[in-house]
């Protein structure tokens, strides 16, 4: 395990992007939290920045992550995201170079060594095999596996896929942490993603868009837990 991550697998991702906001995001958060302690599973919490607060005074579980950080250092830079305010706010890591929000490699290494500067987590996205395994040499905490095309379809990707992101990653660094994701809908995906190998997968639309958050937040953990109990047997 790297020295800033104190995740363990098997765990699960839920953004809430936004697709929420205010009081939607902190009971999301307290789902989050109860679906955790319930099924002893890690969960990161990634929130949108301005509740990043808000969410670490009303959870004690799961891990609140930003959704994006600069690598700037303390001056000027108005209405960049400074990493130490992440820290001074509660959060405990950042994700990084989401389809949403890319990064050029040089900036991302950057960012990647601001984040282990102040002593964040780092989960980075790619949007392919290749990606994946450059990224995975910039060593951080977590790699997240996705298809940007599949990014909020409800199509999640295959077993091939996600043996195959494995490799990709854990060939240049066996320490780092996969997630694989994009287009988990419901507890089957989640079930059929840990099953095939994934160390961790998460939701975003597919939690937030769904009619009681709260049951499909517990209905996703526990297959998590089903799933990474099962692939033990």
């Amino acid at each position: 395990m790297k020295p800033n991550c104190k995740i363990k697998a098997p765990f699960f991702e839920i953004g809430p992007k936004s697709y929420l906001y205010g009081q939607d995001v902190i009971d999301l958060a307290k789902a989050a939290d109860a679906a955790s302690e319930k099924y002893d599973v890690d969960i990161i919490f990634t929130t949108p920045v301005v509740e990043i607060a808000r969410v670490r005074a009303a959870t004690k579980r799961i891990h609140v992550f930003a959704p994006h950080m600069d690598p700037l250092k303390p001056g000027r830079g108005l209405a960049d995201i400074l990493p130490e305010s992440l820290v001074a706010a509660g959060a405990e890591g950042v994700m990084l170079n989401h389809c949403e929000k890319p990064l050029t490699i040089g900036v991302l290494k950057e960012t990647i060594r601001r984040a282990n500067e102040v002593g964040l987590v780092t989960i980075v996205c790619a949007d392919s095999l290749a990606e994946a395994g450059m990224i995975a040499r910039l060593k951080p905490d977590i790699i997240v596996a996705e298809p940007s095309e599949l990014v909020g379809t409800g199509v999640s990707v295959g077993p091939e896929y996600v043996e195959a992101a494995a490799r990709a990653v854990k060939d240049v660094d066996p320490e780092i942490l996969v997630l694989t994701a994009a287009g988990i809908a419901n507890g089957q995906d989640v079930y059929n993603t840990i099953h095939a190998g994934a160390d961790a997968t998460g939701s975003s639309s597919g939690v937030a868009r769904a009619k009681d958050r709260a049951a499909m937040v517990d209905e996703m953990i526990s297959a998590v837990r089903k799933a990474w109990n099962d692939r033990q047997k």
